[in-house]
C-alpha cells in the first residue's frame, strides 16, 4: 500500500522503467500483479483538486478490492504521445491510459491497446452510442468512456440587440442574414479561428460536418473533405469572411475566447464554444448578454463537436483483472457524476445527469445529443497541418475554396497512401 497521491515527476526513460516493475508489466515472474497503475492527466482544471479527486478515486477503489495496490500517476498534456508511444513500443507503460477517440486508431492498429469490453459489459447499454462508438474499431471497444466534452453556440445578446436581432441565428442562413445587419451595428457575426495552432475539430471539421461532408471516405484511406459539401462549407466561410462577418483577426486566433474577437464583443457568436466560454463571457459581457443556444444547423445536419474522454488498456499489462476491475469502477453511475463535477464535464451515460449549477447546463446538455468526436484514422492529426494553410489560402483570396481543398486533399492521398 502506498502511503499518498504519486505525482510523475522522474524522466520518461525512469518512469517507464518504474512502471514495468511496479504495474507488472515485465517484472512478475508469470503471476499476475496486484497493482494497477494508471496514467492520468491534468483534466480537472485545478492541480489541488485535481490531486484530491484522484487520491479519493485510488482511496475507494483500494477499499472495493482489498489487495489491490492501485497507482494513479499523474502525467503532463505536454508531448503525450510521444511519451506514451514510447512507453508502448518499449513493451513498459501503464496498465491503464486516458486515450481520447483520436489516438485510438493508432494504438489499436499496432496492437499496443485492448478491447475494454468485458470491463463495461454491466453498463454498456447505459452508455451513449456516439460515446462508444467514439472509442470503437472494428465493433469492439477500447477505451471505456468516463466522461464527456461538449460545445455549442454563443451569442452576445447586446450586440444581437443592437443590429435588430431577436432571435439568435441558428442556421447558415440565418447567419447569412443577419451579417448585413451586424455590419451595419459595427459588429462582425461568426467567431472562427484559422491559425495553424487552432484545432480544425473546433474551426473548419464542424462546417464540414453540418454541410454533411466527411474527412475521410469510408475506408479512411483517401481524403473526402474536398467534396461538394467541403467546398460549400468552405464557401460559406469565404463569403463571410470577405464580407466582414468572420473577423480579420481570425487569421492569429487559436480556439481562444479570452483576448480574441468574441470575448472583446467584436463578434456576436460563436458556434465551437464550451461551457467554460460561457462562464468567460459572463465576466466580460455581463451576465444578462448571454446566450447559448443549440447545435449550429448547416444544410446537411445539426452537428457540434464534443467527444469523450476514456480509459484504455495496455495490452501487454501483466493485471488486465485488476485494470477491468478499475475501469468497471470507473464507468459505475458514482464515478461518473463525481467525474463530472470535480472536471466540470458532462456524463456520457444517459442514466446519469451529472449536478450542474451553471445557468447554460440545460442548453449544453441538451447540445449532446448532436455532438461528434470527429473521424478516426491514425493520420487525423497529421491532415489537419495539411488542410489549415489551404484554408488560409482561400480565407486571402489566393486560391478558390475548390482549388484550395483539392490541393490538401492531394496532400492528404499521399499520407494516406504512404501509411497503408
Amino acid at each position: 500500500m502506498k502511503t499518498g497521491f504519486k505525482r510523475a515527476t522522474v524522466p520518461l526513460a525512469l518512469l517507464t522503467l518504474t512502471t514495468l516493475t511496479a504495474a507488472g508489466c515485465g517484472g512478475d515472474s508469470g503471476a499476475e500483479s496486484k497493482k494497477v497503475t494508471v496514467w492520468m492527466y491534468p483534466v480537472i482544471m485545478d492541480p489541488k483538486a485535481n490531486t484530491a479527486y484522484w487520491d479519493g478515486i485510488e482511496k475507494g477503489f483500494e477499499a472495493r478490492e482489498k489487495g489491490v495496490d492501485l497507482r494513479i500517476e499523474q502525467l503532463p498534456w505536454e508531448n503525450r504521445d510521444q511519451k506514451l508511444a514510447t512507453a508502448f513500443g518499449s513493451g513498459k507503460g501503464p496498465d491503464v491510459v486516458l486515450l481520447g477517440p483520436d489516438q485510438i486508431p493508432q494504438y489499436q492498429a499496432n496492437g499496443a491497446i485492448q478491447p475494454v469490453d468485458r470491463a463495461i459489459e454491466e453498463a454498456r447499454s447505459a452508455f451513449r452510442p456516439n460515446a462508444l462508438e467514439a472509442m470503437s474499431q472494428d465493433g469492439k471497444v477500447y477505451a471505456a468512456p468516463i466522461y464527456h466534452t461538449v460545445t455549442s453556440t454563443l451569442y452576445n445578446k447586446k450586440l444581437l440587440e443592437k443590429a435588430g436581432i431577436t432571435e439568435p441565428p441558428a442556421t447558415w442562413d440565418a447567419i447569412r442574414a443577419a451579417a448585413p445587419k451586424l455590419k451595419q451595428a459595427g459588429a462582425s457575426t461568426l467567431d472562427y479561428s484559422a491559425s495553424n495552432e487552432a484545432s480544425l475539430n473546433m474551426s473548419f471539421y464542424p462546417l464540414l460536418w453540418q454541410a454533411g461532408g466527411k474527412v475521410f471516405d469510408d475506408g479512411g484511406g483517401k481524403a473526402a473533405f474536398n467534396g461538394p459539401e467541403g467546398v460549400e462549407a468552405l464557401t460559406f466561410l469565404v463569403d463571410l469572411y470577405k464580407s466582414g462577418a468572420v473577423p480579420k483577426s481570425a487569421m492569429n486566433n487559436a480556439n481562444l475566447f479570452t483576448d480574441q474577437a468574441l470575448g472583446k464583443q467584436q463578434v456576436a457568436m460563436g458556434y465551437t464554444n464550451t461551457p467554460a466560454d460561457a462562464v468567460l463571457a459572463e465576466k466580460a459581457w455581463g451576465k444578462g448578454n448571454v446566450i447559448v443556444g443549440p447545435a449550429l444547423t448547416g444544410p446537411g445536419k445539426q452537428v457540434c463537436f464534443g467527444m469523450p474522454g476514456g480509459l484504455g488498456i495496455n495490452a501487454r499489462s501483466k493485471n488486465v483483472t485488476g485494470a477491468e476491475k478499475f475501469i468497471a469502477y470507473m464507468v459505475e453511475p458514482a464515478q461518473i457524476e463525481s467525474m463530472g463535477r470535480a472536471g466540470g464535464f458532462f456524463s456520457p451515460r444517459t442514466d446519469v445527469t451529472v449536478p450542474n449549477d451553471s445557468t447554460y447546463a440545460k442548453e449544453y446538455q441538451e447540445a449532446l445529443e448532436h455532438t461528434y468526436p470527429g473521424e478516426p484514422n491514425p493520420a487525423a492529426r497529421q491532415l489537419m497541418a495539411l488542410i489549415s494553410p489551404e484554408i488560409q489560402a482561400a480565407l486571402t483570396g489566393k486560391k478558390s475554396p475548390k482549388a484550395a481543398l483539392d490541393a490538401a486533399a492531394a496532400e492528404a492521398d499521399e499520407l494516406l497512401a504512404r501509411q497503408r
